[in-house]
């Protein structure tokens, strides 16, 4: 193979059983057209792997992935009472027509609804939100702007690296954060389950205009008895969209041996 392609493909070596096959990802045909990055690591393992490594350091808004984030903060200091906590919709047109209705936690995670989340975060307000930010260390953990906008367009920024590092401590319970909240959170954001396997995780896009130039995917994969952690995100003049970043993520791991289409 040749250095070139030892630089794409390259994946550490593994017992039997252990962790992903060694069959090889083609990074550049599954980012296609758009700028990304891609990291895993193993859970509790030495094995991790990771393309673009310049792009994984790069910090960039979280966008709604924040809403892992901010689910764990509102349940943790009870503006959140748990799943099935309620708001209502105040009328308002929304960009996205599933997000004009009332929703509870667990349909404001699946659908992704801002307004939700921006009024759990004024209910838990600046002080709190700046303290669990600080002892999380997520990311530079800057809340400048305003309190319901500072991780879509304000001061709060992560990298792909960084977004790993705090998904595998979600799912290792060292957040400071409850640990029934954290299981919680984590059963909340389950998407797929096949035979063997569980894929987790929470999309998040950021948006110029009425283009999508930034796409987050961010979870958590359980195949066989072994746990990995991710982070993906692509960036494009348009369609820079999470949901691709989901699609994305998910072929790789499909590569890799630890889901199955």
């Amino acid at each position: 193979m040749s250095a070139a392609l030892s630089l794409i493909f390259c994946l550490a070596p593994l017992a039997p059983q252990a962790g992903p096959s060694d069959r090889k990802v083609d990074f550049k045909a599954r980012f296609g057209r758009f700028d990304g990055c891609f990291v895993i690591r193993q859970i509790g393992g030495d094995w991790s792997l990771r393309y673009n490594e310049e792009g994984c350091a790069t910090a960039h808004s979280p966008c709604s992935t924040f809403k892992i984030f901010n689910a764990l903060a509102g349940l943790d200091c009870g503006v959140l009472a748990g799943p099935q906590t309620a708001m209502k919709w105040d009328g308002k047109p929304q960009r996205i027509k599933t997000w004009e209705r009332d929703h509870t936690l667990a349909t404001a995670i699946r659908d992704s609804v801002v307004w939700y989340f921006q009024e759990d975060a004024r209910l838990i307000g600046d002080e709190k939100m700046r303290g669990y930010l600080q002892r999380a260390e997520y990311g530079n953990r800057s809340t400048g702007g305003a309190i319901d906008r500072f991780w879509l367009d304000g001061s709060l920024t992560i990298s792909a690296n960084q977004q790993a590092v705090f998904m595998e401590r979600l799912y290792t319970d060292k957040l400071p954060f409850k640990k029934s909240v954290m299981k919680t959170v984590r059963e909340l954001i389950v998407l797929r389950e096949g035979e063997g396997w569980t894929f987790s995780g929470k999309t998040g896009t950021k948006g110029e205009g009425d283009r999508a130039v930034l796409g987050w995917f961010v979870g958590h994969v359980r195949s066989g008895n072994s746990e990995y952690v991710f982070a993906t995100n692509i960036r494009a003049a348009e369609g820079g969209m999470g949901q691709t970043a989901k699609e994305i993520a998910f072929s790789i791991l499909t590569d890799l041996g630890l889901v199955r289409p």
